[in-house]
């Protein structure tokens, strides 16, 4: 867990702002432990009234606190069990929120409108590769930098965008914190 929070806050950047997407869907759990933050700067990102049940399984935005104590539950129950991904951004919940809101849906070659789960490291690690540049433009908008789950839990992956262009990079993170995909 550490090691993740050191990858989202490297050394030197403890001020730096870190966003994740919590999946509430992939786990009960994620939607209560947002709940017992009692996140102030929290938001759903679909908009208008919603289900309970709606409510419980939607994407949140939530500003994640190098020393909070559901940040490190967030990472020790998420990582390795698809909850979300972390955006670092210098922006304001408001404006973030606004900007992933226009990924929300897509159009299949049909002409049909999709939810696009980008939320979802299973989705963005394989999407992100794809995407020219103005699709990363359109994508990344006010982030700088996307971090999730590599597919081997052991890695961290963080993808930012320089001159137009897709960099990756892998950082191996211990059997200690990538442990928690067999639910340790």
């Amino acid at each position: 867990m550490e090691d993740v929070k050191n990858c989202l806050w490297p050394e030197g950047r403890t001020r730096r702002t870190v966003w994740m997407i919590v999946d509430a869907a992939r786990d009960r759990r994620a939607y209560r432990l947002l709940l017992e933050g009692y996140y102030s700067d929290r938001a759903c990102l679909f908009s208008g009234p919603l289900t309970p049940e709606m409510e419980l399984a939607s994407p949140y935005l939530v500003q994640l606190h190098p020393e909070g104590s559901v940040t490190d539950k967030l990472i020790r129950h998420g990582w390795g069990n698809s909850w979300g991904v972390f955006l670092a951004a210098e922006v304001s919940l408001p404006a973030l929120r606004r900007h992933l809101r226009t990924l929300l849906m897509v159009q299949d070659q049909s002409g049909r409108r999709l939810l696009f789960r980008y939320w979802d490291p299973r989705v963005l690690r394989v999407f992100l590769p794809t995407c020219r540049e103005g699709e990363l433009r359109q994508l990344f908008g006010p982030v700088d930098q996307i971090l999730l789950e590599a597919e081997d839990t052991r890695q961290l992956l963080s993808f930012t965008v320089h001159r137009g262009e897709l960099r990756r990079t892998a950082t191996p993170v211990p059997a200690r914190a990538a442990g928690h995909a067999t639910g340790t």
